[in-house]
């Protein structure tokens, strides 16, 4: 019920919020939550800013045991997580570049540097719309922009279940906000909402 969650960065946005989101959302518990980010598309003006950015957000977090504060990230949660992680890691070689992590951390435990994110340059937000969608999985997204009309655009056209505005992905709290997902990341009612009700009816 995972979501390939994207965060779609605009043009015109707070790099530096962008940044603090991407990194939290997508690091934040070894990035196993169903809502982590696993998939940044950057507009093409702010690309390499954005990476120049985050490159050292990513390699100053730390790995290892969390009841340290020293630690920012635990270990993930098993021998087969790591082993899949490190396999996306290669691909991510093969077809792009490594920016930061890869590898293992040294030591018993499941601990890896931060876990994968793809960073993708857009041409412009009709094309980063574009690859939002472009995904099985419906979960959350967010987008990232200061231009009004652009976020209204993403609110109608991003098919995801939760849908963030200039915050991070993995924004909801248990509890408060009905959550849920469409395609294969749920069954298009939410947990907390009222037509979640209906699933339990006969």
């Amino acid at each position: 019920m995972g979501g390939k969650d994207a965060i779609v960065v605009d043009a015109e946005c707070d790099l530096d919020g962008v940044v603090s989101g991407v990194v939290a959302a997508g690091f934040g518990y070894q990035g196993q939550k169903c809502s982590a980010c696993r998939r940044a598309i950057v507009h093409e003006a702010v690309y390499g800013e954005f990476l120049r950015r985050l490159e050292p957000r990513v390699a100053a977090l730390t790995v290892g045991d969390t009841t340290d504060p020293r630690f920012s990230m635990g270990p993930v949660i098993s021998a087969g997580a790591r082993k899949t992680i490190l396999r996306y890691v290669d691909v991510g070689r093969a077809e792009g570049r490594l920016v930061a992590g890869g590898g293992e951390s040294p030591g018993p435990g499941y601990f890896l540097p931060p876990p994968v994110l793809a960073v993708t340059k857009a041409l412009d937000f009709d094309f980063a719309l574009e690859l939002a969608n472009d995904s099985d999985y419906g979960l959350t997204g967010a987008v990232y922009c200061l231009v009004p009309e652009h976020l209204e655009r993403a609110k109608a056209e991003i098919h995801v279940g939760n849908l963030y505005l200039n915050r991070k992905c993995a924004s909801a709290m248990v509890g408060a906000h009905p959550f849920g997902g469409f395609n294969l990341s749920g069954t298009d009612s939410k947990a907390g909402g009222p037509d979640y009700l209906l699933q339990l009816c006969k």
